[in-house]
């Protein structure tokens, strides 16, 4: 019997999915088909159903790698000694790939089907929730290290950090001028007045307790 080996199984998946992920952000989920999959990827269809049943699986595959991502950019964020670069460094993780042609058009496809696809809506769901989570113990961490407002709540402050992003991505869609690399440095501005970054964030935090009381 043959035996696979997983590390390799997983890279060609993965080569698959990212090769597939153009051509559903130029062409659409419905106009994409497997055969544009196939020779973007340089595999066989044969190739391409050993590692998928169909096509629908391929599209779900770029967010099942969008949750691993995220989980390891957390990672990388939380081992920071920093913790308030860490947030920094995993919010632009999160932006590359708008600096990718077409980042915005795969966007709108899987706005269109999620609708569609309960499996596919369930997955971003849960993709957003572990994500908000674990900016909220990023924000948790960075208050005890008195580098941000400790009075926020961390789990509101994470769902506007995630929303943010989000916005990004939705502006770069509908906005051909919209330059995300330039407004990274606003999103940064905005990020550290909201969450209270700076200096005086230890000072900051009795007073804001004290007016919100």
């Amino acid at each position: 019997m043959r035996t696979v080996d997983p590390v390799k199984y997983e890279a060609k998946r993965r080569h698959i999915t990212e090769a597939a992920a153009g051509c559903f952000a130029i062409k659409g989920f419905e106009k994409t088909t497997t055969a544009d999959i196939c020779a973007a990827a340089g595999v066989s269809s044969g190739s391409l159903f050993h590692y998928f049943p169909n096509k629908g699986a391929v599209f779900r595959a770029i967010f099942e790698l969008d949750g691993q991502d995220n989980a390891a950019y957390l990672a990388t964020a939380s081992a920071a000694e920093d913790v308030w670069e860490g947030l920094l460094g995993l919010v632009d993780e999160l932006l590359n790939p708008l600096e990718t042609p077409g980042a915005a058009g795969l966007v709108t496809e899987l706005v269109a089907q999620a609708g569609r696809d309960e499996e596919l809506f369930e997955l971003v769901a849960r993709n957003d929730f572990e994500l908000r989570a674990g900016i909220a113990g990023l924000l948790d961490k960075a208050a005890r290290q008195e580098r941000i407002d400790g009075s926020i709540d961390s789990g509101t402050a994470a769902t506007w950090v995630v929303g943010l992003v989000d916005a990004m991505y939705s502006r770069a869609t509908i906005d051909p001028d919209f330059d995300p690399a330039s407004q990274r440095v606003t999103l940064r501005l905005i990020l550290s007045r909201f969450l209270g970054h700076g200096p005086g964030a230890s000072a900051l935090a009795p007073t804001m307790r004290a007016k919100s009381t």
